[in-house]
């Protein structure tokens, strides 16, 4: 089976992650993850969530993946304990102390090997082979070739690679820029993506001058990556021996989950049943927000190297999400996310490829009371939208930006 893993830094976006095809989620607790910056979840919330997802038929990873200190070992054995008896399915690590914490304690959860373990040969994927880990979460920095050769010398051990998602500047995410310039640790997970921010560089001996480097009015981005997009080229890695194709975005928004998981759901369907991946799937990754895109070091380092500020904020907003279809009114009832009107025009995002990408003009809307109202504009207000689409929960409702 090839495993689509999902980024879930909430329950809100482990249920969407779930509704539009991840046949896996990771998700960080409250510590020992390296996404603070996300709600996360805590003991009982880690408990629902492992429940859902197995209800559902998903599996539920727990990333334990910061770069241990002493005193990050004080509570691990309790909280292994725990992750075990609620049936995590995995526990993501890249420490060799935590490691051997994970092999003393865990008998019926397996131990991946996290991106953060910098594995980037097949001599260190068979020594942790060896010391029991189940699956390896490549280097983004491998190419497609190294990964074959890998799979053809350790054949035992699974093999799991990002995908989609924002790069790093350093290696496989081990950095100190964060905390030098601000204390803050991105190998504790308190990254503030300090390669993300504006800088300018001057020449101290010529009176502070500024040098341009590919400069626009803004900054120079030198330090700031563009995105990874494997959606076409899914089928190299899979004959390559990749098991799990993995989605980075813990930090994004449930939007953005929704859009990703929906194209490389399909794209990976298409492949099995020896299609190419469609091209109005590789048009879907334009609508949220994302940087240009790269395949990063998987074809040569060439493209890998690019690196610009063309953040965009993608080219169509989420509006609302789907809470159920009233068959009796004849429409459905969202949740509103951002503004909109009688005389707007929504597209479906949707699992259902009967209703992906068709079109709602919003001629009828009512709230709870049955009252009719053309402006949409309370946050998470319930609303009833007319509609010939019986759409399900959580599918989502968008509008296209208009650029002025």
């Amino acid at each position: 089976m090839i495993e689509l893993l999902a980024p879930a830094g909430d329950f809100n976006k482990l249920k969407t992650a779930i509704h539009f095809g991840a046949n896996a989620v990771y998700v960080g607790g409250s510590n020992y993850g390296l996404r603070k910056g996300a709600k996360n979840f805590n003991n009982d919330g880690l408990s629902q969530a492992v429940e859902y997802c197995h209800s559902k038929g998903v599996k539920l990873y727990v990333t334990c993946n910061i770069v241990a200190h002493n005193n990050d070992f004080d509570g691990l054995a309790e909280y292994l304990e725990f992750l075990e008896s609620i049936g995590v399915d995995a526990v993501i690590v890249s420490d060799a102390g935590i490691v051997g914490f994970c092999k003393a304690i865990l008998k019926n959860t397996e131990i991946h090997l996290s991106t953060q373990a910098n594995t980037t040969n097949k001599y260190a994927i068979k020594f942790w082979a060896d010391m029991g880990i189940k699956r390896v979460v490549l280097a983004r920095e491998l190419s497609v070739a190294e990964i074959k050769e890998i799979k053809d010398f350790v054949p035992s051990v699974e093999l799991e690679a990002f995908v989609h998602g924002a790069m790093c500047v350093s290696h496989s995410g081990r950095c100190l820029l964060s905390n030098f310039l601000t204390r803050r640790d991105g190998n504790h997970g308190d990254c503030v993506q300090a390669c993300r921010w504006e800088y300018t560089i001057h020449e101290v001996k010529n009176d502070n001058k500024k040098l341009i480097l590919s400069e626009d009015e803004r900054g120079s981005y030198i330090l700031n990556s563009k995105d990874l997009n494997m959606l076409a080229n899914l089928k190299d890695l899979l004959d390559a021996g990749v098991c799990s194709f993995k989605i980075e975005g813990r930090m994004k928004s449930q939007y953005y989950v929704g859009t990703v998981v929906n194209a490389y759901r399909k794209g990976i369907d298409s492949i099995l049943n020896g299609e190419n991946v469609p091209q109005y799937l590789l048009a879907e990754l334009a609508k949220t927000a994302h940087r240009d895109y790269t395949t990063g070091f998987y074809y040569g380092e060439s493209d890998s190297i690019s690196y610009d500020n063309n953040q965009t904020a993608g080219e169509y907003e989420f509006m609302a999400e789907v809470i159920e279809y009233d068959s009796t009114k004849g429409g459905i009832w969202v949740e509103q996310r951002n503004r909109f009107g009688m005389g707007d025009t929504l597209e479906i995002l949707s699992n259902d490829e009967r209703f992906l990408n068709k079109n709602i003009k919003i001629d009828v809307m009512e709230n709870t009371d049955g009252e009719v109202f053309e402006d949409a504009k309370l946050v998470q207000q319930k609303l009833f939208i007319k509609t010939e689409y019986p759409l399900t929960k959580h599918d989502i409702l968008r509008k296209k930006v208009v650029k002025c």
